[in-house]
């Protein structure tokens, strides 16, 4: 009877045990409780920074997104600069298979001679001058038979803004070549660490024997580049502050829980893999001149319809 009693564990072991996991629990909820009055804070802080933007509501009616589709997002850069048409300057779709969680990026020469319905033919920027994103949607869909569910606009000086929220440290691109020519920055060839207003200007630079191909190019590079700010350890706390800001300085068709869920679904779902494709392919186009368009790049459309169509095939 005794040996029995002696084989208990001690009750006090029992209550040490008990308090331990109540501390880790208490833990845990601080834990949880500090995070998300520190990521409310700084959401609303990057809400305050861009809450003197006036987003204007843009008609647009997108192709609708099955739950196999790849997502399609169509993004415009433009340089407004206070005026209230613009002609887009950057133009790409953003393809993302979130099961795979893979992105496919294909970029639009700005010059490529397009049929833009209702009008002339004319650069393919000028579409958005024209029409706004809906005739740019149009024009691309028409061409190059590629649906779009979704858009994002933004202007330079918000791309600015919200390149030095993610990454205050500036983000890390190896310049090819000295660069200064109309591009409001000088840059020397090396690897630099680039704030919001460099990396602007190194996309944008086009002043060298590959033109518009270069700068396209550059901005292919700055895509993936911003990809990994975004999704590194480093630049996590930054997060809540960026998409604060990204309310105010990003016009989408998207909702305000949507744009959310796409970048905590790109941050939790681990490395994101970037291919990039450039339209027109080499050997599909020619240069040509229009008095009512100016130098212009005729493509080939057929070929370049079934590049863009192969690229986004299902592998």
């Amino acid at each position: 009877m005794d040996e029995t009693q002696e084989s208990k564990p001690p009750q006090p072991k029992r209550k040490r045990r008990l308090r331990v996991g109540r501390l880790f629990v208490l833990f845990l909820v601080l834990t949880v409780l500090i995070c998300g009055i520190y990521s409310f804070n700084q959401y609303n802080t990057g809400a305050k920074l861009a809450s003197g933007e006036n987003l204007k509501t843009e008609e647009f009616i997108g192709n609708k997104l099955s739950p196999n589709d790849r997502e399609n997002i169509l993004v415009i850069g433009v340089d407004s600069r206070g005026e209230d048409k613009a002609r887009s300057d950057t133009m790409m779709l953003v393809s993302w298979d979130k099961k795979k969680n893979d992105v496919k990026i294909i970029s639009f020469m700005r010059d490529i001679y397009a049929e833009i319905p209702g009008y002339k033919s004319y650069k393919l920027n000028t579409a958005y001058y024209l029409g706004g994103v809906q005739l740019l949607t149009t024009t691309l869909q028409n061409m190059f038979d590629v649906p779009i569910h979704h858009y994002a606009l933004i202007d330079f000086s918000s791309f600015e803004s919200l390149v030095d929220i993610i990454a205050p440290d500036g983000v890390p691109i190896s310049v090819e070549k000295d660069m200064s020519e109309k591009i409001g920055v000088s840059l020397t060839k090396g690897q630099h660490d680039l704030s919001g207003k460099e990396l602007l200007g190194y996309s944008r630079f086009r002043h060298d024997s590959e033109g518009d191909f270069g700068r396209v190019s550059r901005q292919q590079i700055v895509m993936e580049a911003l990809k990994n700010e975004v999704l590194s350890i480093k630049n996590l706390p930054n997060i809540p502050k960026f998409i604060g800001a990204a309310e105010g300085y990003i016009e989408t068709d998207y909702t305000k829980m949507d744009k959310v869920k796409r970048v905590l679904e790109a941050i939790t779902s681990g490395k994101v893999e970037i291919e990039k494709l450039t339209i027109p392919l080499e050997g599909t186009y020619s240069f040509n001149s229009y008095a009512h368009a100016g130098s212009v790049i005729e493509i080939n459309v057929e070929k370049n319809k079934a590049a863009v169509s192969e690229f986004l095939k299902e592998k």
